[in-house]
């Protein structure tokens, strides 16, 4: 059972070689949490920065009690870091947001707004984006349709870092590869309520963008084991198995009819492509459900060696 924390806020922040941007994130940060007047802790996650952030992280710690780091061995990338920073957090509500001065600390009191309003996840979206059209904001807004298409949880803005979460919600996902940004989709399968807002995002200052055109592929590799595991994961069998007697189906039907024309008209078979064809889809067909009957078995060891229920209960309400 979770621990009950003392902490209000948990701020978890993702970086990497942003020497000149923490100095002055962590000022915007401490100026809006202490007037809002919430307990709050601020864990940096510095994901292997080979410029002097790890030394001025450690340097702003020794003179604030409020400040946690997180320093791992190597860059692992954005989606490890927010994971690092989420299992290390505290608080009854954990905010993420980017180091490099882009999201804007003044919009916190808002998310925390609408978590009070009954929220359990409060995500951002970059209105008036400050960024290059052509390498990020038209990517930016493609991606943004094809993934509120494919998920069918409609956001204008999957990229944005600066979301508030829960934490019974945040603490139960479970991310790798480039996963973050799927962080609302994946929390619509446990049926929490989703708000977005708009934030102000400011021109980057010092240092240079991580993200660039590369990303792409990736994003959309990571959006299909997404779409799996929000229509799948606890019933493979319907996917695999539906591929698989589709094939099955298609090449015994072909088999079929070339049979009856061997048979009744005489036409012979040896110098048919299509024989071929009808066999190998047979094939396929039973080897996709196969596979549907293993990922089965997999995924009920999954759920049951770890006592991870196939719900999520939002509360109980009893008499005794």
């Amino acid at each position: 059972m979770m621990k009950v924390s003392n902490l209000d806020v948990s701020v978890v922040i993702p970086l990497l070689n942003e020497e000149e941007n923490i100095p002055i994130l962590y000022g915007e940060l401490t100026q809006t949490l202490q007037k809002i007047a919430v307990e709050y802790e601020l864990i940096f996650v510095d994901d292997g920065s080979r410029d002097s952030s790890l030394e001025i992280l450690e340097n702003l710690q020794q003179s604030d009690a409020h400040i946690c780091v997180v320093s791992l061995r190597k860059n692992f990338g954005q989606t490890a870091a927010m994971s690092a920073g989420f299992d290390r957090a505290k608080g009854n509500i954990i905010i993420s947001m980017d180091a490099d001065l882009q999201n804007d600390p003044a919009d916190i009191p808002m998310l925390l707004q609408k978590i009070d309003e009954g929220a359990d996840m409060v995500t951002g979206w970059r209105f008036n984006r400050q960024d290059p059209f052509l390498s990020r904001k038209l990517p930016s807004k493609i991606a943004n349709k094809i993934i509120s298409y494919a998920t069918g949880v409609h956001l204008h803005d999957y990229g944005c870092t600066l979301k508030a979460f829960r934490c019974d919600v945040i603490k139960t996902i479970k991310l790798y590869g480039e996963m973050h940004r799927f962080i609302p989709a994946i929390a619509s399968s446990m049926g929490v309520s989703i708000t977005e807002v708009k934030v102000n995002h400011r021109p980057r200052r010092f240092g240079t963008s991580k993200y660039g055109i590369s990303r792409t592929l990736r994003v959309i590799l990571d959006l299909i084991t997404v779409k799996f595991l929000l229509n799948y994961a606890t019933r493979p069998i319907h996917v695999f198995g539906t591929i698989g007697f589709i094939s099955g189906s298609v090449g015994a039907v072909l088999a079929l009819v070339m049979t009856i024309q061997r048979q009744f008209y005489g036409i012979p078979l040896s110098d048919r492509p299509l024989l071929l064809l009808a066999v190998l889809l047979i094939f396929v067909g039973v080897q996709f459900v196969t596979i549907g009957l293993v990922a089965e078995m997999l995924a009920r060891t999954y759920h049951e060696s770890q006592n991870k229920p196939t719900y999520y209960v939002r509360k109980i309400i009893a008499s005794d």
